[in-house]
């Protein structure tokens, strides 16, 4: 069981922070994510009694036209950062947004917000 953000060293929120930021930088895990994170309603995905909210690994294959065991491991780097937990239904297994993951993330970005507004960091134009 993980502890909450403000009860870990700062060392593990860094871990956690590098952890997300690395299961976040494949292009496909953000958009397993979005997907994810919408539940059935991102694909019109038809939904049923006592059935989670989440999607399973083959609607995600479906979705993201990737093969079973890609699919698998995105899920799993995901699930290792905290972003994914998974609900079981019989031999089915869906995965729904876990955003305890987010947390060590939002933590740093507030943190690292003061320092903005203090004028420290010089603002790029462009965004």
């Amino acid at each position: 069981m993980k502890l909450p953000v403000e009860e870990r060293s700062p060392e593990a929120v860094r871990g956690a922070v590098v952890q997300t930021a690395k299961a976040l930088s494949d292009p496909a895990r953000v958009q397993m994510l979005e997907l994810i994170a919408h539940g059935r309603a991102c694909c019109n995905l038809p939904t049923e009694p006592d059935t989670p909210d989440g999607v399973c690994v083959c609607e995600l294959q479906e979705q993201l036209g990737l093969g079973q065991s890609l699919v698998s491991y995105h899920v799993r780097v995901l699930k290792e950062a905290g972003l994914v937990r998974e609900a079981h239904r019989g031999r089915w297994t869906y995965y729904l947004l876990d955003v305890s993951g987010l947390a060590a993330l939002r933590a740093f970005t507030q943190e690292l917000a003061p320092v903005e507004s203090q004028g420290l960091i010089k603002q790029d134009p462009t965004f």
